[in-house]
């Protein structure tokens, strides 16, 4: 029998969608989310399945960001070599040699991400990381004409080139975007658990646009929904790989989601975190907690709008996160899909009273 769930994992994050060109997932997602809500659209590309409950309020607002991590060509040398402008946060040791696809009106164009060969370099500059404006993606061209032939051209994106994998043990999937086409996939599969059952509310699941680049299309999407509860679901650092304290990251993977504390952008609503607790010791989900002290999630945004919205992370915690091979457990996904819904059932209008009174 066909993973259906596994089948949207591979689509979701082979298709490439970095900031600003989010189009190819953006109609991916749609087609997924069309057959269970009514869908909207804001004029950044931010997509939106409202899906109607018992009640009209209180508005939840689910939100998981479409784009990942990549790049923007911004020149061709005279050589024919890319030197390109990262979009979202990359690390420069993880980028050296990857494999990328240039996205051109004429198709993609594979290439590597190349430097000065280290055996070049003086003892003292091979000690250090390799400084990404010294960087170019190696396109196979001769010269800026022959690049430009093959329909590249400045401002073209270039996303990473990794095939979805899942490892010798089943529940471990490899794969680019993860960040957060998971959050995606988790938006599409709690709406499809409430196609079976009544929920007291609205619930407006949201694919945003431009996340990595500052949460730019949450703050759009808000404007769009005017939430009153905001759940924002996304990617955290894995802490069980060999050199990482348990003060750094804590979150282990297949021991469930994990509940932000704090990040840079958000301290989670109090009263809306013990809600989630609580129904997470209530359904028998296991939980993890973990902070994150720098970058931050859409709830960011979310929970600003307005007169202000009671706003929480809820994700999963994911091995190399922004590069082109990130690990993820499926049983972090499932826990994540179960633990939103719990909560979603709970989100009445006499819930939501006793959130902001």
């Amino acid at each position: 029998m066909t993973d259906r769930v596994l089948e949207m994992f591979r689509e979701l994050t082979e298709t490439p969608g970095v900031p600003g060109f989010e189009e190819p997932v953006r109609a991916v997602l749609r087609r997924h989310l069309s057959p269970l809500g009514e869908i909207l659209q804001d004029r950044l590309g931010s997509l939106v399945a409202r899906k109607e409950g018992t009640r009209p309020q209180p508005r939840v607002m689910l939100a998981g960001h479409m784009d990942e991590i990549g790049f923007l060509v911004t020149r061709i040398t005279d050589e024919g070599y890319l030197k390109f402008q990262t979009l979202g946060g990359w690390w420069s040791q993880v980028m050296l040699a990857q494999r990328v696809c240039v996205w051109t009106r004429q198709g993609p164009v594979l290439g590597v991400i190349g430097s000065k060969p280290p055996h070049l370099l003086e003892e003292e500059e091979r000690k250090k990381p390799v400084d990404v404006k010294d960087m170019y993606i190696d396109v196979g061209a001769s010269s800026r004409e022959e690049a430009e032939r093959f329909g590249i051209r400045p401002g073209d994106p270039a996303v990473p080139d990794s095939p979805f994998t899942v490892l010798h043990n089943p529940k471990l999937m490899v794969a680019k975007a993860w960040d957060n086409r998971f959050g995606c996939a988790v938006v599409v599969e709690v709406l499809r658990a409430l196609q079976e059952e009544a929920h007291p509310n609205t619930v407006y699941g949201v694919c945003s646009v431009q996340e990595e680049v500052g949460l730019r299309g949450a703050q759009t999407a808000s404007h769009l929904v005017q939430p009153d509860v905001g759940i924002a679901l996304d990617t955290g650092i894995a802490g069980d790989t060999p050199g990482v304290k348990p003060d750094e990251a804590q979150a282990k993977l297949g021991k469930g989601p994990v509940i932000l504390l704090y990040d840079a952008t958000l301290i989670p609503h109090v009263r809306l975190r013990d809600l989630v607790v609580e129904t997470a010791e209530a359904e028998g989900i296991p939980y993890q907690f973990d902070r994150v002290a720098r970058g931050g999630t859409d709830a960011g945004r979310i929970h600003t709008f307005g007169v202000g919205v009671p706003s929480i992370v809820i994700g999963a915690p994911v091995r190399y996160i922004h590069s082109h091979n990130a690990v993820l457990h499926r049983d972090d996904f499932e826990a994540t899909v179960r633990l939103v819904t719990a909560v979603i059932r709970r989100l009445d209008a006499a819930t939501l009273e006793r959130l902001v009174s």
